[in-house]
């Protein structure tokens, strides 16, 4: 596994090489513009946008101890440092070390890793639908709506996303309060088509049931749902003040709401397959491309954005989890070795070396 990866980085790695040769001659870059971008921005506002995405880890530690609630009652303060240091995995080792976090929660409330590990499917599933809400609801309501680019095809997505996202909800709920009638719906339609694919079905939504297990009340519902709209307000308020900061570039520093979506869905976008230390350099790649091609920022301000995006929203824990990490004599590769391990054992039974017969 561990060579497979390292050939993925080096291949990455070349490619980069690759794209940044043969595009050297086409782009003109002037590193003292750079510079001065950067001299120029307003670091108060980057600072309040380190500030937002801090105490959004703290939200999060709240609505897990929520989520954890029909099993046992555990502090949010008890859970910050899971979340802190999780996260600094994530930011260093890649999506990898996504299990961390529940690894850690379950070592400090000595619970199964496997009822971690569904609570963190929980939390995705809500961190899913309520970015899904924001942005749509955002890009349809908000009053510059008609001054994004292509914004006929922006309405019709939003409007789609928000659909889509009040039906998963109803689906949620429906599955939660009767999943075993649903899954025998929708077994039984689908069963017409195909047994297997109607039985596979009903499995999965009875899965899908027990995982929703986790919120204990409708009270425990509403307040997961109110804690993830303050958490992504948060870290949306965070690309908003981050990319503003940019006082000497028009484009940025004049940045909406509704045009900070876009540019949030293009930086959120390229890190879900986030790659050790290359991600960060793809992400603000990315990141730098969508600001030019939707708002045609100037390459410089684009690329100091970009890197002050990524400094707020993804790395700016990492001083913070080292700290946290040595506090609580948490050894960051080696915890991140070992939530991978366990959570495969958790989901797919004990891993050995012996071959499949």
């Amino acid at each position: 596994m561990k060579n497979k990866r390292w050939i993925l980085w080096l291949v990455v790695a070349m490619a980069i090489i690759v794209i940044v040769f043969v595009a050297r001659d086409r782009i003109h870059f002037d590193w003292h513009v750079f510079v001065e971008q950067l001299k120029l921005a307003d670091w108060r506002k980057i600072g309040l946008g380190v500030a937002l995405i801090w105490l959004a880890y703290g939200v999060r530690a709240v609505r897990w101890s929520v989520l954890l609630r029909p099993t046992k009652h555990v502090s949010p303060l008890k859970l910050v440092g899971s979340q802190v240091i999780g996260f600094t995995a994530v930011a260093l080792f890649g999506r990898l070390a996504d299990l961390v976090r529940p690894y850690l929660v379950s070592r400090r409330t000595n619970l199964p890793l496997s009822a971690q590990v569904a609570v963190y499917t929980v939390e995705r599933m809500f961190d899913l639908g309520t970015v899904a809400l924001i942005f749509s609801t955002v890009l349809l309501f908000s009053p510059d709506r008609a001054s994004l680019p292509r914004p006929d095809l922006i309405h019709k997505a939003a409007l789609g996303g928000l659909l889509a996202t009040v039906a998963l909800a109803i689906f949620a709920v429906l599955a939660r309060v009767s999943g075993k009638a649903v899954a025998v719906v929708v077994g039984k339609t689908l069963g017409f088509f195909s047994v297997s694919l109607g039985e596979t079905a009903s499995e999965k939504i009875l899965g899908f049931r027990d995982g929703l297990n986790v919120i204990g009340s409708a009270g425990d519902f509403v307040l997961v749902v109110v804690l993830s709209l303050v958490h992504w307000l948060m870290i949306s308020y965070a690309y908003l003040e981050s990319t503003r900061a940019f006082v000497a570039s028009p484009q940025l520093a004049t940045m909406t709401l509704a045009k900070c979506m876009l540019l949030m869905a293009a930086s959120m976008g390229s890190s879900l397959l986030q790659l050790p230390v290359i991600g960060w350099f793809t992400q603000i790649g990315l990141t730098m491309g969508a600001m030019q091609a939707l708002f045609h920022v100037a390459p410089e301000p684009a690329l100091g954005c970009g890197a002050v995006l990524l400094l707020v929203t993804f790395m700016s824990v990492i001083p913070l989890g080292l700290i946290w990490a040595q506090i609580e004599h948490v050894s960051l590769k080696k915890v991140s070795e070992e939530s991978e391990h366990a959570g495969v054992e958790a989901l797919t039974g004990p891993v050995t070396d012996e071959p499949a017969v």
